[in-house]
């Protein structure tokens, strides 16, 4: 999902928005002069911001990926993980209570992706967090914190779940 804008981004277009408006246009009405740099300027903003999210993103998910692949005997668990409701920490990054439930037979750990997202479902940052040594029948917690500041609705889903 990387071709999705973020927030940032989108701020950005609007400033190109803003930036054209606000500079005007001739008595001809054409863009004058300073209303097109303003616009080429904060076009090349946008595109710098939408490029920069993406990149950030693509990292996120790649290691995300790279750490659940890097369990062995993990066993798909899912269904055994809830997740709180985000909210933004003193510096801005979502952060939301995991709570893991070891229906196992003795004590587990378990490794938990949880995606954010904005409210229409857009991928806006992964990450992996650790619930460790879950005694059996016990459930155990953690708290999972967005790679960057994310502004907006922020929604967290569980994206994959391994109990090992």
């Amino acid at each position: 999902m990387a071709g999705h804008w973020t927030r940032g981004a989108v701020g950005a277009v609007l400033a190109v928005v803003v930036a054209v408006g606000a500079a005007g246009c001739s008595d001809s009405g054409s863009p004058s002069g300073g209303a097109s740099k303003a616009a080429s300027a904060a076009s090349s903003a946008a595109a710098s911001l939408a490029s920069k999210a993406s990149d950030a993103l693509a990292s996120a998910s790649a290691e995300a990926k790279q750490k659940l692949e890097g369990i062995k005997n993990g066993v798909k668990a899912k269904d055994d993980v809830t997740l709180g409701a985000p909210a933004p920490d003193s510096a801005g990054k979502a952060t939301v209570k995991v709570t893991a439930k070891n229906t196992a037979d003795s004590a587990k750990s378990f490794a938990v992706q949880v995606n954010f997202t904005d409210k229409s479902g857009n991928l806006l940052d992964v990450t992996v967090v650790t619930v460790k040594d879950v005694a059996a029948g016990a459930s155990g917690e953690a708290t999972a914190t967005s790679n960057r500041k994310l502004t907006g609705e922020v929604h967290a889903v569980v994206g994959s779940a391994l109990r090992y």
